[in-house]
């Protein structure tokens, strides 16, 4: 398995985003919170992909974008979880909601804990 994030793999749409917000589920895992939403549309990849860090809670961009390149980080080397379980395709928005920055090594669990409920709650919606 490659450990890429490429191009193709990354959420660009603003009509695409713009349903993920309206219609997509939520689960969270302080601080962070993911909005899924089953794609219907044939994609080369499984997965598309945002990150997102609101400047209500993080003021300074500089902190902002370190909060992003560490969030896309940890997917990139953590997405095998998610593609590994997946039949369908998927969007993800991936939001940061704490005021203050945390290291790397919480994030990473944080979004391993997030993985785990994910999965739990998409086989609570298929068992209904």
């Amino acid at each position: 398995m490659r450990y890429t994030l490429g191009k193709d793999e990354k959420l660009k749409g603003r009509k695409l985003i713009e349903l993920l917000f309206s219609e997509g589920k939520r689960v969270k895992s302080f601080p962070i919170q993911l909005i899924y939403i089953k794609n219907n549309k044939e994609m080369e990849k499984p997965i598309q992909v945002g990150f997102s860090v609101p400047k209500r809670n993080i003021k300074l961009a500089v902190n902002r974008n370190r909060i992003k390149r560490m969030l896309r980080e940890v997917y990139r080397l953590n997405k095998h979880k998610f593609l590994d379980n997946l039949k369908d395709p998927y969007v993800f928005m991936f939001i940061y909601m704490a005021k203050e920055e945390i290291n790397y090594a919480e994030l990473e669990q944080t979004l391993n804990k997030l993985c785990d409920k994910f999965f739990t709650k998409i086989e609570e919606d298929e068992q209904d």
